[in-house]
């Protein structure tokens, strides 16, 4: 690859460059806070902002990952006063999404070979003979793009098509910086994650903790085997009868999906969905993990457990998780709920034509129902069936969370979960990391 002149960027800089070495050089920068995108990535978005917090807050917490809502980013406008009226600006600023999570731009420079990429702005579409295929959308006819977009306006439309670009180009880098030397040979375990839906050609590869129940729901529903999200109940959707997975298929079948289906994945801010994963399996009553996996945490971290804590496993602490997870000798192993997702997924084994994010689940679901030609009246469910009483896991609960453990601890955690951060785009959620 032919690096790009970035600000802090060397030209010479090994493409194999340890995580140490890089954070090395971010500290002689002095550049921390703004290290994944000016030291490292050549993305064409800046990392994922903290979605919860207000603009009051930003000058207290430089990690956060949310911008306000009501500031466009630099970039954006300047692209804007070039390329359209100001009616259409005025058009853009009512209609655009403001739980969009991408919008601190003012760090980010697009390159001459990004802005070309940019106006190719593919659209996945199915063929007449089945299968799946990228289009660009600036080239669709009025009536098509009236019935492919739905509720999305053009310029909303081009953005998120644009978005798509930008982040399956992000992780091609990555792949080709960290992951250049893995096998290329897809087998059954890389794919024992993604289900089918054949109906619509879709292959989804599940990410618990982002939208993974109501995502299954929806899938089943596309297939026609039940009337809507909302009458599927929680075990229903993960119980195996009704969605098939891809690893079951032979191997034929499994490489013609892979090569003519949709495939899409949907993340989440990696620490964010550690601490979902803790309080619905650990924290909260559920005897199948307390069992599995809260009887040898217990036993292995706490000084002097109870006899009663021992014969449940009900009440792992969240320092004694983390210190399971962060043990190379674990006593019971790793767990998909908490699992990276780059492992769960393999992206850079399997060229995925979407890359959603759970952070703005609602319009980026929405348009890949669109792109993938479903029903208008077919949407991703928001409900929450699993401790339907507890708050979602925000940002201010996960750092209320990170605060019980020590500040190596968090800068641990932050390493587990590295590859995570780097490609899928998000930034560092505490900021005296390295």
């Amino acid at each position: 690859m032919v690096c790009l002149r970035l600000p802090g960027m060397k030209l010479r800089s090994s493409p194999r460059q340890s995580r140490e070495t890089l954070s090395t050089q971010d500290r002689e920068r002095g550049k921390s806070d703004n290290y994944q995108t000016k030291g490292v990535l050549s993305s064409l978005i800046p990392p994922m902002q903290f979605p919860h917090f207000e603009a009051g807050k930003q000058t207290a917490t430089p990690g956060s990952r949310e911008q306000s809502r009501r500031t466009s980013s630099p970039v954006s406008r300047e692209q804007s006063r070039r390329t359209s009226s100001p009616v259409s600006r005025e058009q853009s600023r009512r209609t655009s999404s403001p739980v969009s999570r991408e919008q601190d731009m003012t760090v980010v420079h697009v390159s001459k070979r990004q802005r070309k990429l940019l106006k190719t702005t593919p659209r996945i579409h199915h063929t007449t003979d089945g299968n799946s295929s990228l289009s660009s959308s600036t080239n669709s006819s009025p009536a098509s793009f009236r019935l492919a977009s739905g509720f999305f306006t053009p310029d909303k439309w081009k953005k998120l098509a644009d978005v798509q670009i930008a982040r399956r180009q992000l992780m091609k880098e990555m792949c080709a910086k960290y992951k250049s030397s893995i096998s290329r040979t897809i087998t059954a375990h890389h794919v024992r994650n993604l289900f089918v839906e054949d109906k619509y050609k879709l292959l989804y590869c599940q990410v618990p903790k982002a939208g993974c129940s109501n995502w299954k729901r929806t899938l089943i529903v596309l297939a026609g085997l039940a009337p809507n999200a909302r009458s599927i109940k929680h075990d229903t959707a993960h119980g195996g009868r009704y969605l098939r997975e891809l690893n079951t298929f032979d191997r034929k079948g499994i490489m013609h999906r892979l090569e003519t289906y949709t495939k899409f994945m949907f993340v989440r801010e990696p620490l964010e969905r550690m601490v979902s994963a803790y309080r619905d399996k650990l924290e909260n009553p559920n005897d199948y993990y307390h069992n599995l996996f809260g009887k040898p945490i217990i036993s292995k971290y706490r000084a002097n457990p109870s006899p009663e804590a021992l014969n449940t496993g009900n009440g792992v602490t969240f320092k004694e998780f983390v210190q399971y997870l962060l043990d190379v000798h674990r006593p019971v192993g790793m767990d998909i709920h908490w699992d990276q997702t780059n492992q769960l997924c393999n992206p850079c084994l399997i060229d995925y034509n979407f890359i959603g994010k759970f952070e703005n689940m609602e319009e980026e679901s929405n348009y890949l129902l669109r792109l993938a030609g479903a029903p208008p009246n077919v949407t991703l469910p928001s409900f929450k069936d699993r401790n339907p009483a507890d708050k979602r896991t925000s940002t201010d609960i996960t750092q209320k969370y990170f605060s019980q453990v020590s500040a190596l601890e968090r800068q641990r955690m932050y390493d587990f979960y590295y590859t995570d951060y780097l490609m899928f785009n998000y930034t560092k959620p505490f900021k005296d990391l390295y």
